[in-house]
């Protein structure tokens, strides 16, 4: 499968990027840009978020597990030279239902993490070192 997105410079740092049909901007802020959009990097964060999220929540379904709220908190960690490339990505699945049963979470994290995400696949490829923890909130 062949994936395409557009990324439409703006001036300054600014870049009109279209994903799928929906438009948003990537900035900077500071001199160079207006802080219109997040920064590349974050969109990485981002992307792993989505894609665990989305497996986490049909595979908690398939498994009859009542969500009644779910909220990822993804944590990047840099080296501090020069590409800044993230070295460490730290998960924070945060959770709230009836009798939910942690088993099935903590098995419906490892599926994803391990075979379903392919942002986390590219991710462990390039070396980042991944965590994870749950909270009952």
């Amino acid at each position: 499968m062949k994936h395409k997105v557009e990324s439409a410079w703006e001036g300054g740092m600014k870049f009109d990027t279209e994903v799928n049909g929906h438009h948003f901007f990537i900035d900077q802020a500071g001199e160079n840009g207006d802080d219109s959009g997040p920064r590349p990097k974050p969109l990485m964060l981002a992307a792993l978020a989505g894609c665990t999220g989305m497996d986490v929540i049909s595979l908690l379904k398939k498994m009859r597990q009542e969500v009644e709220y779910f909220n990822l908190v993804v944590e990047g960690d840099t080296e501090d030279e020069h590409p800044n490339a993230f070295v460490k990505m730290h998960l924070i699945y945060e959770f709230k239902g009836k009798d939910l049963d942690m088993e099935k979470i903590e098995k419906s994290i490892n599926l994803s993490m391990e075979r379903y995400c392919g942002v986390s696949a590219v991710y462990r490829k390039a070396g980042i070192e991944m965590t994870h923890e749950v909270r009952m909130v």
